[in-house]
């Protein structure tokens, strides 16, 4: 079997989740291997996401591995049969690899917890607001058109009959950068307000005043699927990506992003009177900027 040239998010993961039950099991490459009916080097493929692994063998592995979990283990049966295809399989060439294995992975999620200090979140942009983003810049392996296009495409997950629960804590910066000027801005702001009408999606304000600590200045991105072993952590850089999924990484995101949420203003809530909060919260600082506009 060749080994593949381009590996996706999805299939990395799964690599990286069988390698982690196979050193917490304490078992050896070449002991897995053999209880498979395989030999170790292609082990190491199929944890490295270099080659496939059918159903069986690893059904035999987490079996091995002394996995119990059945919900847990039809999770890595569904990363490891997933074809990789949907809505965003038509932009494949027309968009960037991260591009594509965010909206797969966005998609794969129950939850959805997303940081920004400079930036409103991709999922919570307006149009203007993405292109304004773009301006005279030319996207990575993308036309400007396709790149707003799919990133707009990417928010039908918020009102889509499955949708998942979104958590964003922006900081007050992001809301104070003039992107595309006044009536741009103005736009986003409102848009933020009906936002957060919807059931699932939460959003807060992150403000100058709040107590600062380590973490605050790097955004980043949070998937947690229903099975919360297999969540990941997206660290935005300007070269690519970076992938977190260790347990030790995804306790620390979970922990710093509790933090944010309990350092930020109280969430935007259209429907209750701003009168009626005792202290002052992210719809009262968002009025305010746009009074400011």
């Amino acid at each position: 079997m060749a080994l593949r040239t381009h590996i996706s998010e999805r299939q990395r993961r799964l690599g990286s989740e069988l390698r982690r039950l196979r050193e917490q099991g304490a078992v050896t490459t070449s002991e897995a291997a053999a209880v498979a009916g395989f030999s170790a080097p292609f082990l190491s493929n199929i944890e490295a996401a270099r080659t496939a692994v059918t159903t069986d063998r690893l059904r035999t592995l987490c079996a091995h591995y002394g996995v119990t979990s059945a919900p847990y283990v039809e999770a890595l049966v569904g990363l490891a049969e997933s074809n990789g295809k949907g809505w965003w399989t038509a932009y494949r060439d027309r968009v960037t690899p991260y591009a594509l294995n965010l909206a797969e992975l966005e998609a794969g999620s129950a939850d959805i917890c997303s940081y920004q200090p400079l930036l409103v979140p991709g999922l919570l942009q307006t149009e203007a607001y993405i292109r304004a983003l773009f301006g005279d810049v030319q996207p990575r392996h993308a036309t400007a058109e396709d790149a707003a296009a799919f990133r707009m495409e990417r928010q039908r997950i918020l009102t889509a009959e499955d949708a998942p629960t979104v958590r964003a804590v922006i900081h007050e910066a992001a809301l104070r950068m003039h992107y595309g000027g006044p009536e741009v801005m103005r736009s986003q702001l409102l848009h933020l307000i009906e936002l957060a009408k919807l059931p699932n999606v939460s959003i807060q304000v992150f403000p100058f005043r709040a107590r600062t600590y380590p973490g605050v200045s790097s955004p980043f991105l949070l998937a947690t699927p229903h099975i919360q072993e297999l969540a990941t952590v997206v660290l935005d850089h300007p070269a690519k990506p970076i992938y977190r999924d260790t347990q030790e990484h995804l306790s620390q995101f979970r922990c710093l992003f509790g933090r944010l949420r309990d350092s930020a203003l109280a969430p935007i809530n259209p429907l209750t009177p701003p009168e009626s909060y005792a202290v002052p919260d992210s719809l009262t600082l968002i009025q305010h900027l746009l009074h400011d506009l």
